[in-house]
């Protein structure tokens, strides 16, 4: 199945059973190994092309989490759903709902609760090397995941200063806020966990001009990717399976049995 297609109403939603809430801001950032592990436990995905012109929810009725996935736009330009989405992130998180961000996702998250967002000196592009900090050590959405590690990053832009109360987890050389929390349930991720090898792929075709503006070119990419793949995706369905087993409701577990 196509977790990206969007229905001719510009949703994604495959039945009224327990649906997740997922922002999609491009055609390139899908929910990727996050969706397949949400749908092997028994979640449908309401996948919202905010960019093709599907709206946020105009509730938080039948909403069981948020995902806020990435994507090639940055928080300070001009989009009309950017102002919806972030008030829809706060309310949910108000609410005390799940609502984990990727990248875009996680500067969206940041900058809703009251965090800042800004261009970095340099890109982070490729395989990143991040260190999970002490206070990610004991944090269930890092449990099981190697406290250094490469992961995959594809941003110019980043969370420079976190929301008052936010926990920071996670760090790379080049990008001090990788992970964190912010009450119980939300969590902002700046590197793409939810990729799978043919996302990767496809972002290396499609943007090569960027992967080389940070230094790197496609064949030593290409060498990295098979040097480091295979521990990212055990890592990464690591975080997906956290997310589902510790951070969102049981009900639709429960459901699907």
């Amino acid at each position: 199945m196509d977790w990206a297609r969007p229905l001719p109403d510009g949703r994604g939603c495959y039945s009224a059973r327990m649906p997740i809430t997922v922002f999609q801001h491009s055609e390139s950032c899908r929910p990727g190994r996050l969706g397949v592990t949400l749908r092997d436990h028994g979640y449908d995905l309401d996948i919202r092309r905010l960019d093709e012109g599907a709206g946020v929810p105009e509730d938080y009725d039948n909403v069981e989490g948020v995902i806020i996935l990435g994507g090639q736009q940055n928080t300070n330009e001009s989009h009309p759903w950017l102002a919806p989405e972030r008030e829809f992130i706060k309310g949910a998180h108000e609410r005390g709902m799940p609502v984990v961000g990727i990248c875009l996702g996680a500067e969206l998250i940041a900058e809703a609760l009251g965090g800042t967002v800004s261009k970095m000196a340099q890109p982070e592009v490729g395989l990143c090397e991040v260190d999970i900090l002490p206070s990610g050590h004991a944090d269930t959405m890092l449990a099981g995941v190697a406290w250094k590690a490469k992961h995959f990053q594809w941003h110019s832009y980043e969370v420079s200063e976190l929301p008052p109360g936010a926990t920071l987890l996670a760090s790379s050389d080049v990008c001090k806020n990788q992970v964190f929390s912010i009450g119980l349930r939300t969590y902002g991720f700046q590197y793409h966990f939810e990729a799978d090898r043919a996302m990767i792929e496809g972002w290396v075709e499609k943007y090569r001009g960027e992967l080389h503006t940070s230094g790197v070119t496609s064949e030593e990419f290409a060498k990295l990717l098979d040097a480091h793949y295979e521990m990212f995706a055990r890592l990464a369905d690591r975080v997906c399976l956290n997310i589902v087993t510790c951070l969102l409701p049981q009900a639709a577990r429960m459901a699907s049995r």
